[in-house]
Order: C-alpha cells, then structure tokens, then sequence
C-alpha cells in the first residue's frame, strides 16, 4: 500500500522535470512544490525519462516498480563487491536485505533520487575493481550529476588516482569526469550558465533544523550557525588527510601500483588485498562525510548504509567480537528509524559514529615490522671443523 507521503518528493520531481519537458532552459525557473531545482543536469534526465515511462507521473505504482528494481540491482552490485573483498561474513547479507525498514522506504515508498545516484555509484566501484578505470570515472561523474552526495567518495578515488597513475594519468581522468559534467550541463549552461551552477551545486545551503537526524541534541541556533559549519569542514579535512598519510597510505603502497603491471589488459582484474584496499579507501573516504555532515536527513541514510558491514568487518575480528558490531548495526538502524529524532537518538548516532571511526583508526593500524638479527653461523663452522 501506497501511504500519503509517497507522493510528496515525486510529484515535486516530476514538476521540476515537467518545466524541461516544455522547452524551459532556464535552470532558475524549474521548481516544484518543495521548492527549487536544487540537483545537477543528470536527475534531469533520468527523472524525465520516468517522467514520460508514468505518464507524467500519473503511474506512481509503475515508478514504485520500477524501484524495486533498482533496488535488486543495488544489491546485486553491493554484493559483488563484498564478494570481492571476502571480508564480511555471510549471515551479514540477511541485515542488508531484509532488516532495514527505513533503506526499504527510501527506495520503494518515497522514491527518492538517493538511491539512484548509489545504484550508479556501485556500478562505477564495479567497475574499479575490473581495472576499468575510464568507464569508472564516467560512470562516477554521472552518479554525482544526479545527486551531490557523491563527491564524499570523491577524496578517496582522487587517492587511488594519483596513486595508481601519477599526477599526469590522474589529469586524464579527472577531465573526464570534468567532460560528462559539461556535456550533461551544455542545455542549461548555454543559456543560464550562473543560474546552473549556482542552483545544481550550492555547498552552502541551509538545511531545516526539524528534519536533521544527526544533530537534534544541539540548538537550533548553533545548528544554523556558519562558525559551527566551518568547524565540521575543518574536521572533515583533518580526518581526510590523517586517514590518507596513516591508513590509506601505508596500506595502499606497493598493491595498487603493482596491480596488473604497468598496463594491464582489459581483461585484468585487481587482485584480492587490491580489491580490498579500493573499497576500504572509498568507502572510508564517504563514512568521514557522513560523520561531519551538516545534516543528515532520513533519505541520506542510503549514502552509508550498505558500506557499514564493510567497514565494521573490514579489521581483523575475533569470533566473540562479532556479536558488539552486529549490536552496533541495529542501534544505528534504531537511529534511523526514530521519527521525529530525539537527542537520545542523535547522541547514539554519533556514538555509533565513533566507535566505527576508532576501529577504522586502530584496527587497520600498520604492524611493526620486526628487525631480527640473521643466525649466527659459528656452531655451524665448528661442525664443520670437526667433520674435517
């Protein structure tokens, strides 16, 4: 059954991409009832084509179809992705099937652009770990033309980049990423080329206190307050660059680089510590986003939640350390699932927050390296001297 809620974000969607749909260029002039455009040139496009497969968006059951399977194919790619790392145990899998009811609403009752944009980013990871990298960043840069979110990943996979190919092979595919941007943008930039990019990519939007999930404990003016803003960059960055010189440095060096040779075929794939590595670095890259986060709302649950069991089992876990991470699942899904947020809520999200950040830190943690001295060789001469 459809609730009443279902149609709020998609008859919004289908008004701002009714106004494209009848010659309007002017990114400026497309809104709907919540309010203005506020996402790139590729929600445009793919919400259009749902626009006309519903019959302007008429057909909500149709759409609601058409999510569901989305969200098999979401699935399909998240777990060939954990298939590839072999990191999180098997009876993981039923939690991100079947235990989350919010991820369920997200995708099928509120068909929100969320979970599009991942889909397309899973598919981009995919291809990552095939070693193909070109097709990779296409598919990357489209994910973020859908929605802004992804450019949380965007640390991350600009670290795999230079330590992959070097500055020059990273240039190369950072244009095209650059190139998809403008080719999807061209309609709206040739003719309104501030009102573009200002309304597709405004970073500092003011978000509404009564939807946020992560800082309800905080008041509303510290909240709204930009001071407050500039701190949670500030530490987003800090984390960003301790995690590239002490963790994704020193776990990354000498397995990318080496993966495949120098230039591999296109039939190469990474092998599984490369494979590893890849996805630990993105998804880590996303999770210090999510953490510092201005706002999260309840649709932006999706942006993390099928990395947290990589992130949880990516360290090396003893048999009794299972049940604490399984616990720790299920208060973060609790979180989301409070309605409104409470303080007690937010402050257990952000405790949550926390403790997967310190396993990150200490449990990926390079190991001395020991220095032991080489075996004296005396008793073997005197051996060898009475053998004579």
């Amino acid at each position: 059954r459809r609730p009443a809620d279902t149609e709020i974000d998609w008859q919004a969607y289908m008004q701002e991409v009714e106004g494209f749909a009848n010659g309007t260029l002017d990114y400026t002039q497309l809104r709907g009832d919540t309010g203005p455009l506020v996402y790139p040139a590729g929600f445009v496009y793919i919400f259009l084509g749902l626009y006309h497969a519903t019959g302007r968006g008429a057909d909500i059951r149709l759409a609601q179809y058409l999510f569901a399977g989305l969200y098999l194919l979401n699935l399909l790619l998240v777990f060939r992705i954990y298939c590839r790392t072999n990191k999180v145990p098997p009876y993981v899998f039923f939690f991100m099937c079947c235990a989350s009811y919010r991820i369920h609403s997200i995708f099928v009752l509120r068909l929100f652009n969320d979970p599009v944009a991942m889909a397309i980013l899973f598919l981009a990871i995919n291809l990552f770990l095939e070693e193909r990298w070109s097709w990779g960043c296409l598919l990357f840069s489209l994910a973020v033309s859908v929605k802004m979110n992804i450019l949380l990943f965007a640390p991350g996979l600009l670290f795999l980049l230079l330590q992959r190919f070097g500055l020059l092979g990273c240039i190369s595919k950072l244009c095209i990423c650059a190139l998809l941007q403008v080719v999807l943008g061209l309609p709206f930039l040739l003719v309104n080329p501030v009102g573009y990019l200002s309304r597709s990519f405004d970073l500092g939007r003011q978000f509404q206190f009564k939807w946020t999930v992560n800082w309800r404990f905080l008041p509303e003016e510290v909240f709204q307050n930009r001071v407050f803003h500039a701190a949670l960059l500030l530490a987003h960055l800090a984390g960003l660059g301790l995690f590239a010189l002490h963790r994704w440095h020193r776990s990354c060096a000498g397995q990318l680089g080496s993966c495949c040779g120098t230039t591999p075929p296109a039939s190469c794939v990474c092998p599984l510590n490369a494979s590893a590595q890849i996805v630990f670095i993105l998804f880590s890259s996303n999770f210090l986003g999510v953490c510092c986060s201005r706002s999260l709302h309840y649709q932006f649950y999706v942006w993390y939640f099928h990395t947290l069991p990589y992130l949880l089992w990516c360290t090396p876990t003893s048999k009794l350390a299972h049940m604490p991470k399984v616990l720790l699942l299920g208060v973060i899904e609790l979180c989301w699932n409070t309605y409104p947020s409470t303080v007690c809520s937010s402050l257990s999200l952000h405790i949550c927050h926390g403790l997967i950040l310190l396993q990150l830190w200490y449990g990926t943690a390079p190991t001395p390296v020991s220095h032991t001295p080489p075996p004296s060789r005396k008793p073997t001469a005197a051996v060898s001297k009475k053998a004579q």
